[in-house]
């Protein structure tokens, strides 16, 4: 649509923080006030209204973007939302390694096992690691502690954490970052270390490169995300 507001600015409400476009109060697609948690996310989400052109992209908003699907589909949904994101744990990508060549192998474990480490560490499970594609079946214990934590994080973190796990593939990974303040470059060249690879022996065109770097922009954009979310 086209742009019909000239300013955007915060404003501190009993519950939070919302966006105002010429002093009227911005509502989700559901037409729920769009109230953020934190000051600092409610003015990265006025930042993204400023700078629209003549015309509104939602492409270039991907901070309202997750706001809304915070408040109109997790917040509403958070239990099943966060079993969805949870479910990964079942088929982690850190447990599934390559059976050759040596090289690849000596990557994933150099990257991977330091992860399910801290894993171990920060929630007292186990991952068994599997070599090929055949599941591996993850205890029982390590699913549910990892379920809780999933459950423990608000909405708009969960719309975050979604995020970086689905691109990742990893459960593991998206914890690293939310709940282990991991850097996220180290995070994303984990879960990229197979397409990597693949791109050394095969090369790459430029539509991948592409879609790589559109995804780890989406990446780190999901982890500015959670970070302001929080605090």
């Amino acid at each position: 649509m086209k742009r019909f507001y000239k300013q955007a600015a915060i404003a501190e409400c009993e519950t939070g923080f919302g966006i105002h476009l010429d002093g009227r109060p911005v509502h989700t697609p559901a037409r729920a006030p769009l109230i953020l948690p934190r000051a600092k996310l409610a003015e990265a989400i006025a930042s993204e209204w400023r700078r629209q052109g003549d015309s509104i992209d939602p492409r270039t908003m991907p901070f309202t973007g997750l706001a809304n699907g915070a408040i109109d589909q997790i917040a509403t949904n958070r239990e099943n939302f966060a079993a969805g994101i949870a479910r990964y744990g079942e088929s982690d990508l850190l447990c599934y390694r390559a059976e050759g060549p040596s090289e690849l192998i000596a990557r994933e474990a150099a990257a991977w096992d330091p992860l399910l480490e801290w894993a171990q560490r920060r929630y007292d499970v186990t991952l068994r690691v599997t070599k090929g594609i055949v599941p591996v079946e993850q205890p029982v214990e390590t699913l549910g502690r990892l379920s809780a934590a999933v459950m423990a994080f608000d909405p708009f973190t969960l719309a975050g954490l979604s995020t970086l796990v689905t691109l990742s593939g990893s459960l593991i990974c998206g914890l690293a970052i939310v709940d282990g303040g991991h850097d996220t470059d180290v995070i994303w060249s984990a879960s990229e270390i197979d397409e990597v690879w693949e791109v050394e022996q095969w090369g790459e065109d430029a539509d991948a490169a592409a879609r790589s770097a559109r995804r780890r922009a989406e990446f780190g954009m999901a982890r500015t995300f959670c970070d302001l979310a929080r605090g």
